[in-house]
């Protein structure tokens, strides 16, 4: 498993997204599903840098690994505000853009794109895994 942790800030989503692609191109991963990954990263990444900590900053930890029975698993830890982005219900995407609320989206294309996605909170930290087979 490598990690890394670093300053939650949208430039260091680019050194998040490095570390998983070249992990995923030496796994031969279809590009689809790296696509998928790469959004999803983004999606929680970002979610981190604009509302863990605001208006504060502080860090947060990505772990990246790919298992025996190829499946990527993405762990994002972060000792901002406790949030369970899965407790929120999901977006009724049946109603036109203007008569939904705004917000959950993001997270409802995740849990969409994802095979698997889990959250906790342990020891002062948001600890939220993402796994999508290759």
């Amino acid at each position: 498993m490598i990690r890394k942790e670093l300053e939650a800030t949208a430039e260091n989503l680019n050194v998040i997204n490095a570390m998983i692609d070249e992990q995923l191109e030496a796994a031969d991963c279809p590009m689809k599903t790296q696509m998928q990954i790469d959004l999803a990263v983004e999606e929680i990444f970002v979610n981190i840098v604009l509302y863990a900590y605001a208006p504060d900053t502080g860090t947060a930890a990505v772990s990246f690994d790919i298992t025996e029975d190829r499946v990527a698993r993405i762990i994002f830890e972060d000792s901002g505000v406790p949030y369970d982005p899965l407790a929120k219900e999901d977006p009724d995407v049946t109603l036109s853009a203007n008569e939904r609320q705004i917000g959950g989206l993001g997270i409802f294309m995740v849990k969409k794109t994802m095979d698997s996605v889990s959250y906790e909170y342990s020891e002062g930290k948001n600890i939220l895994t993402l796994e999508k087979r290759l």
